[in-house]
């Protein structure tokens, strides 16, 4: 019978649903003008505001919010694979998260699109700055976290078949949260991602602890993005490689931050790629060159005002470069959601 690597050629050839042609993960992803233009549902799952990891016991309560896109055919009879969204600094955005979740429904994964700063908009987090230094990564680890066993308690849901994919920001958290120590953290009684996958993350945080859940990884970077130290991007790789994960990596010659997005080329004002954190083995976070200690929005301003670099970076979309990224997340989760059979 099939195992996981050698169904992915079948997960990824065209199945018939309903008399009707529909694409798969590993295929084609359909064009986004021929997408069905649902809104999704608005859904809400208990989570928390950890500052830092070393805050998850006794974080605040927080309801997460999200839009969930299911495929036709998701029953209990025949439930689906399903991805958790991780939107970027600037929020859920339409020509990205959204348009992503209704491509993977129609290629038969469930599509959960996180909003972590709706869920936290008591904090006066408004602006973009006000964004970074009040919702942490930590707080869409949590979110992510929170939102897999949400799935996971759906009958229509495959719970071993749930990837966690992030976009720049949420890429980045979608990288802590492969880490053993986030998945202990957020997720004490269990429940794993089965893949994660990050867009263009800023590689700005290194783990003391390196043993990972032993979820396969995809990194993929823009070999012009100026906000993804290339050494450092290898670094985090090799880290995740040594505490347990196949990772893969792939760098897409000429391309900027955010080739999937809604505009033109433009620079954004704040560049993150010189800041250096690490994360102790007991969940601390500080700065990695004045080893000053991030405990709340003031230091975490102060740490990012000494590495932050003005000059900023491109922003721009660019169509070759989303269709080379596309054919190569559909290939890796098509691989790695394959299910499992038995005999």
């Amino acid at each position: 019978m099939l195992g996981r690597h050698c169904a992915a050629a079948a997960i990824g050839a065209l199945m018939l649903v309903g008399g009707t042609a529909k694409a798969e993960l590993g295929g084609s992803w359909p064009a986004e003008g021929e997408l069905d233009r649902t809104a999704g549902v608005s859904i809400a799952f208990p989570s928390s505001s950890p500052f830092t990891p070393a805050d998850a016991a006794d974080a605040p309560p927080v309801e997460g919010t999200g839009r969930l896109f299911l495929p036709e055919g998701a029953t209990a009879a025949t439930p689906v694979p399903a991805v958790v969204l991780l939107h970027g600094a600037g929020g859920v955005r339409e020509a990205r998260e959204i348009t992503y979740a209704r491509q993977y429904a129609a290629m038969g994964a469930a599509a959960l699109v996180v909003d972590a700063f709706a869920a936290r908009r008591e904090r006066g987090a408004t602006g973009f700055v006000d964004r970074l230094l009040n919702i942490t990564e930590s707080m869409l680890v949590a979110d992510a976290y929170a939102a897999l066993r949400w799935l996971a308690a759906r009958d229509d849901i495959d719970a071993d078949r749930i990837a966690l994919v992030g976009f720049s920001y949420g890429g980045m958290a979608s990288l802590y949260a492969a880490h053993a120590q986030m998945a202990e953290a957020f997720a004490p009684g269990g429940g794993r991602f089965a893949a994660h996958v990050a867009y263009y993350a800023p590689c700005i945080a290194r783990f003391e602890r390196r043993d990972t859940t032993g979820a396969p990884i995809l990194m993929m970077m823009g070999g012009a993005d100026e906000i993804t130290d290339p050494e450092r991007c290898a670094q985090t790789a090799a880290d995740l490689r040594a505490g347990g994960s196949e990772v893969e990596t792939r760098t897409f010659p000429g391309a900027v931050h955010q080739w999937d997005g809604g505009f033109g080329r433009w620079r954004a004002r704040y560049n993150l790629a010189a800041c250096r954190l690490t994360v102790d083995s007991d969940g601390t976070v500080s700065d990695g060159r004045t080893y000053l200690p991030m405990t709340g929005p003031l230091s975490r301003k102060i740490i990012l005002a000494l590495c932050v670099d003005d000059g900023g970076y491109l922003i721009g979309r660019d169509e070759a470069v989303r269709a080379r990224s596309n054919a190569e997340v559909g290939r890796f989760l098509a691989r790695v959601l394959a299910p499992q059979k038995q005999g």
